[in-house]
């Protein structure tokens, strides 16, 4: 009497072999949108900071015109847009940027950190402040206070 296959063991034979993994494993935390947007704040950063001599041509001929800027200054706008473009299409600048940007996190929550700390320690200190100014005030109240009641014993005792 032949059995049917156990459920319990599930065949094997129709396994694949794992894919790969779907993000970088340089980068391999998925950012969210805000932290995406400061990873691309560093690929433009890093795009201008390439193409900084045709962008400065583009200002230097821009400068002083207003609609004579479309076609005086063709050739340089021209340059300055494909450089612009030829970097945007290079994956490394991408990567390189968001290294850049995960190498900066520990930075940046130290910074985070050490301004917290200094919240923090002004706060205590504002605190302390206000608590001497309280016993302050307490003490000169109390002393006003003597200051009326030997009055009071004076006038009735005159």
């Amino acid at each position: 009497m032949a059995m049917a296959p156990s459920q319990l063991v599930p065949d094997l034979a129709h396994r694949t072999t794992p894919q790969a993994p779907s993000q970088d494993l340089r980068n391999p935390l998925p950012l969210s949108s805000k932290q995406e947007a400061e990873v691309r704040d560093v690929y433009h950063r890093k795009v201008r900071a390439l193409c900084a001599p045709e962008i400065a041509a583009f200002a230097a001929c821009a400068r002083g015109r207003t609609v004579s800027l479309a076609w005086a200054c063709k050739p340089e706008q021209l340059a300055m847009n494909s450089c612009m473009i030829q970097h945007a299409a290079d994956k490394r600048l991408q990567d390189e940027a968001r290294e850049e940007w995960f190498s900066g996190v520990l930075a940046r929550r130290r910074k985070a950190k050490e301004e917290h700390e200094a919240v923090e320690k002004r706060r205590q200190e504002v605190v302390e402040m206000i608590r001497r100014q309280e016993q302050k005030e307490k003490a000169e109240a109390e002393s006003q206070r003597l200051q009326k009641e030997r009055g009071a014993k004076q006038g009735r005792a005159g």
